[in-house]
């Protein structure tokens, strides 16, 4: 009898473990994981095919479907101000009543949960592509169009729109959450007002499965861009020869890092938050103090100045006369399409963390906050970073835009440009802590995001350890992939803009399932 007891009693840690099988979704778990491993295998097995295919397929999203991404970014900009002002701004995203995080640490995670260390690199760098191209299809530019330009065009494509494709998002996921009290925490759900019981079929998976292949390919081209500058200013610093190995231990380290705060939970997502807006105002202030403060005030007002006055004109330009053969740039096709499809493909992840930790307060409140602390945090950079670097340029101390026309590696000119500061190796040092702990913040708020995914139901509590580890991994090897398979920058804009299609179809079922769901209220 005291066999057959013990041979029928179950130990504690195997009803544990099917216990949590029983909670992962599998489907939304593994098979953007096969994909993923398809994708990173084909890019390896055969680098250059795989270049031409999303070539091909570059054409036709961009050239042929582009203005789809231009009229959602409009489209999301007149939205974020309609919630803001409309009646549905006095919404209180669930029962606190008062918010549930203070708004220094709300603030901080809103800009670190967004694009990590990609900030850094655009602002020290983007000025340049703009300073020897046509705007507007203006061709002969004297130095000061030039110049003002290349200071206001940067403004635009990290500023009101692309934040408003994350901050509308994150109010309907915070609706969603709060208010509705659903328990699922995926897009196939914030579009139950609209499908109704089919989100829990096919179309769900579907969707679901869609939306993290998609933030995959988005954070692919984060690591990828900004992890060969992180990887030089180490090598600059260290005197460890540059290479692809390097570049690889570095996102394994970056790994490690933002698995090690994940696995804390929103807690040590939001110390870790703290510490990377302190290293980035050290950076920023770094720089400013060191460099030529009037010039950079100077101007930083005039950019913002000429971005209001052609904010319409920016936000609908297509650059038509590129059809007919015998003129046109492409220049929105090549930016501003790029950056509306890069922000759309991270949109499966960072709303929905602006809006878990935006619990507490009201729409109007989260819209208006949440532009505000994106856009202050990410101007500082452009102001700061990228007008040093114009500084250099304009005043004929390093021809900067001259030097990446010419192919020289947008990592070296990064460089040269910290070089000309005073104490320029206290400086790279900076960049490169301040890098480490903005990569690890933005990875940890998402992995977060998309371990829920992982899990069929919440009920309150975080995602299980083991998941947040197991997507800590996951967000690797895509990046790793394409750093092997030495891929440039016009395919890495490709790769975004490819998956932010379907991604973008489905943020408008979820802002239209908002509406549905709000006017019931």
């Amino acid at each position: 009898m005291h066999t057959a007891t013990v041979n029928t009693m179950k130990s504690p840690k195997s009803s544990n473990t099917r216990q949590f099988s029983r909670e992962i979704d599998w489907t939304i778990t593994l098979l953007p994981l096969a994909l993923v491993g398809g994708i990173a295998g084909l890019l390896l097995a055969f680098p250059q095919q795989s270049m031409q295919t999303i070539d091909v397929l570059w054409d036709i999203f961009v050239n042929k479907l582009g203005f789809f991404y231009i009229l959602l970014g409009f489209f999301l900009v007149c939205t974020a101000f309609y919630l803001a002002f409309s009646k549905y701004g006095a919404i209180r995203l669930g029962t606190l009543d008062k918010p549930r995080y203070g708004t220094f640490a709300w603030g901080a995670m809103i800009f670190t949960s967004t694009m990590a260390a990609d900030i850094l690199y655009w602002s020290l760098i983007e000025w340049g592509y703009y300073y020897t191209a046509s705007p507007l299809g203006l061709i002969r530019l004297t130095d000061a169009e030039k110049q003002d330009w290349a200071a206001a065009y940067p403004l635009f494509h990290w500023g009101i729109t692309p934040w408003s494709f994350h901050i509308v998002c994150a109010v309907a996921f915070g609706y969603m959450l709060h208010v509705r009290k659903r328990k699922k925490q995926k897009l196939s759900e914030a579009c139950r007002p609209l499908f109704g019981n089919k989100v829990d079929g096919a179309l769900g998976t579907v969707i679901d499965v869609f939306s993290v292949v998609g933030l995959l390919a988005g954070t692919a081209t984060t690591f990828s861009l900004a992890t060969p500058l992180l990887s030089l200013a180490i090598s600059t610093v260290s005197g460890i020869p540059e290479s692809r190995q390097l570049s690889l231990i570095i996102l394994c380290v970056i790994a490690v890092v933002y698995t090690s705060a994940v696995l804390l939970g929103i807690k040590g997502i939001s110390k870790l938050a703290k510490i990377s807006v302190a290293c980035f105002s050290a950076l920023i202030l770094f720089v400013f103090l060191l460099g030529p403060k009037l010039y950079i005030i100077e101007t930083s007002i005039t950019g913002i100045g000429k971005m209001l006055q052609h904010f319409i004109l920016l936000s609908t330009w297509m650059d038509p006369l590129r059809l007919s053969g015998t003129g046109g740039t492409g220049f929105p096709q090549q930016w501003t399409i790029f950056y509306w499809a890069y922000w759309i493909a991270w949109f499966v992840a960072t709303p929905f963390f602006i809006g878990t930790i935006s619990e507490g307060r009201t729409i109007k409140n989260t819209v208006l906050g949440g532009l505000l602390c994106g856009i202050a945090g990410t101007y500082c950079s452009f102001f700061v970073l990228g007008n040093y670097g114009l500084y250099l340029e304009t005043h004929g101390l390093l021809p900067a835009a001259e030097m990446l026309k010419a192919g020289t590696a947008p990592t070296a000119i990064i460089l040269s440009i910290l070089e000309t500061l005073p104490f320029a190796k206290a400086g790279i040092i900076l960049l490169i802590i301040t890098m480490i702990a903005l990569y690890a913040s933005t990875f940890d708020a998402i992995t977060m995001v998309i371990a829920s995914y992982s899990q069929r139901r919440l009920d309150g509590c975080e995602p299980h350890k083991w998941l947040r580890a197991f997507w800590s991994i996951v967000f690797i090897l895509l990046p790793a992939a394409l750093m092997l398979a030495d891929t440039n920058l016009n395919q890495l804009q490709s790769l975004s803009i490819i998956a932010a299609f379907p991604l973008g179809i489905i943020m408008i079922c979820i802002i239209v399932s908002f509406f549905k769901d709000v006017r019931k209220r």
